[in-house]
């Protein structure tokens, strides 16, 4: 085995064949044209951690490699009187970072054999300056309510006639804005994955159906409203943030509707792994996170300081933030910006019920002028 077998790149490969053919890390340097001798030590070190942290460090007697997927938790070698080694166990683990690649990996190749979106026609006229917000949010598709126990009931039925009746009548009752943006700010799905837990605490969830059935419902719905809001928006601009419900659902969602709507030039998915999203429109900033990580008063300082959204934020005169998470309605307004908590169209399930959380359920959708910020919204009831 080589220490090529664990290079990502050609310049890793280029570095680690020189040095396992014994040139020195001046020589691998010169060769290449590197900067310093110091970028080819970097590179092996980086090499050899990662060869190891998968059970591949011959120097240590470490020759028993885990799957892609996982790493080393933990190695026990054995000798004999003459130092030797003629037994080895080795404790593996999953490696997160890794599996996350992965299942990035695997959906994107899924999506090639899935049939794109015929291209829909651009409206006649548009307000050029305006940008209207439809945002949903804790929507928890696929949660099984009992009305005699929550007070109202809920499934994928009932789901599915609730999503899409709320995205008519939000498109409805806003401007022909130049860009419609589909905020959906996370727990769109309220499990993720074949158990119907949540998947960071594995609290056990009243489901309503099955997984493969709650993905292609939710495939459906989302590029149901996508088709919906093109024929109304100039332009469209989908959000599908990551909640503490759907983590990896989140993802495998997003990337579905780029890939259905990839020859629309008129649609952009903000496809990025941060669980934070910006939009600049004009001198207003929009500003999208589920609600799990930060707090909503805070959410301006991450916004402001986070790199990837400084220059967005520097070229705003508002700034708006959106979040979900709580079910409820709030807002704040602090350090240059304005803070929402949203509320849900889900009904409650039964944890919510028994534990005396209540809140009015609905959906805001908000319109935007590039100069002005805000200027209408309409709030759409179940």
């Amino acid at each position: 085995m080589s220490l090529i077998e664990f290079c990502t790149n050609d310049r890793q490969r280029e570095i680690i064949k020189l040095h396992e053919e014994g040139l020195g890390y001046t020589a691998i340097a010169k060769e290449l044209g590197l900067a310093t001798r110091w970028n080819a030590r970097d590179t092996v070190r980086n090499v050899r951690a990662k060869a190891a942290s998968q059970g591949y460090a011959p120097n240590s007697d470490m020759i028993h490699t885990v799957p892609d997927g996982y790493k080393v938790k933990g190695v026990s070698t054995y000798y004999n009187d003459e130092g030797k080694p003629v037994g080895q166990w080795v404790k593996s683990q999953a490696d997160q970072a890794r599996q996350a690649e992965i299942l990035l990996e695997v959906i994107e190749k899924a999506q090639e054999g899935i049939p794109r979106f015929t291209p829909t026609p651009k409206p006649e006229s548009v307000h050029e300056d305006l940008l209207s917000l439809l945002t949903i949010t804790d929507f928890h598709l696929g949660m099984y309510a009992w009305e005699a126990e929550t007070g109202d009931a809920w499934d994928v039925d009932i789901a599915k006639q609730t999503f899409l009746d709320s995205i008519h009548k939000m498109v409805s009752a806003c401007p022909r804005s130049e860009v419609g943006v589909l905020c959906q700010l996370g727990d769109f799905l309220h499990w993720d994955g074949m158990l119907a837990i949540t998947p960071t605490s594995s609290h056990i969830l009243d489901a309503d159906t099955r997984y493969g059935k709650l993905v292609e419902l939710a495939m459906y719905v989302m590029c149901e409203a996508v088709d919906i809001m093109l024929k109304h928006f100039g332009r469209v601009v989908i959000v599908s943030a990551e909640g503490n419900h759907d983590i990896s659902g989140s993802i495998w969602l997003r990337k579905h509707i780029k890939h259905v709507f990839g020859g629309d030039e008129r649609v952009e998915v903000i496809d990025n792994e941060f669980p934070f999203y910006a939009y600049l429109w004009g001198e207003t900033m929009l500003g999208f996170h589920h609600g799990h990580k930060v707090k909503l008063g805070n959410l301006h300082k991450l916004f402001a300081s986070e790199p990837r959204f400084r220059q967005m934020w520097g070229s705003a005169t508002q700034t708006y933030i959106h979040v979900g998470h709580y079910h409820h309605e709030k807002l704040i307004e602090d350090g240059g910006a304005i803070a929402e908590q949203h509320p849900t169209l889900s009904a409650r399930d039964a944890y919510a019920s028994r534990g005396g959380w209540v809140s009015r359920r609905g959906a805001k959708v908000i319109t935007y002028h590039k100069i002005d910020g805000e200027v209408a919204r309409i709030t759409v009831r179940p």
